[in-house]
């Protein structure tokens, strides 16, 4: 099990880098094409939800790898978890409801993360 957290924390992380670091370095308009949400924010919250989603793929591979506060992994991954709540919410008011189901995978494979690096395949055990 130990391998397939692995495994869903490093596809996770590799979605949210891309992710995040499009959100940050493309412009509202650009997004816009692809991202029709984005109408809904500000410029500014388009690149802290970009920032977010790269300090959480940071999160869930580089202090595990490192040794260093290994506990951010899980932490990490419940940031992604609420991240996806409240996509699902603004996918839910735009009526796009095809990207819930996306956004429920990525959310359940956070979930399944959290849950192992919190409980039983710790990096702490």
């Amino acid at each position: 099990m130990n391998i397939v957290l692995w495994i869903i924390a490093g596809l996770l992380a590799a979605a949210f880098a891309v992710s995040g670091v499009t959100k940050l370095v493309q412009p509202k308009e650009k997004l816009a094409t692809n991202m029709t949400w984005v109408e809904d924010f500000s410029d500014s919250m388009i690149k802290v939800i970009g920032a977010l989603e790269l300090l959480a793929a940071i999160g869930l591979v580089l202090p595990a790898v490192v040794g260093i506060a290994p506990v951010l992994v899980p932490l990490a991954a419940l940031g992604l978890v609420l991240v996806m709540v409240g996509a699902a919410i603004t996918h839910g008011r735009r009526g796009e409801y095809s990207a819930i189901a996306i956004n429920a995978v990525f959310l359940v494979l956070a979930a399944v993360v959290a849950w192992g690096r919190f409980g039983p395949y710790s990096f702490a055990a």
